[in-house]
């Protein structure tokens, strides 16, 4: 914990990490449920949307490169027999 001093007034200073800390410490005393959990989910959380980042990308770079096309609404309308 530091102390920032304004016009001689003492002032708390909480660094980024220490008010992530104490939002997960009050997070989880009003949940019931540990800081481990948020922090298991956070990490789950971002690691399926890295996953989805990932699986676009290649997605893109199989389009440049030719590997694979784009469909129209009218395309895939008529491939699954939905024009009506």
């Amino acid at each position: 914990m530091r102390y920032l001093y304004y016009r001689s007034r003492n002032v708390r200073y909480f660094s980024p990490i220490e008010r992530k800390n104490r939002f997960l410490e009050r997070l989880a005393k009003r949940t019931g449920r540990t800081k481990s959990f948020y922090i298991t989910k956070a990490i789950e959380g971002h690691l399926q949307d890295l996953e989805d980042i990932y699986i676009a990308e290649q997605r893109l770079i199989d389009l440049r490169a030719g590997r694979s096309r784009v469909y129209t609404l009218k395309e895939v309308e008529h491939e699954l027999d939905l024009e009506g």
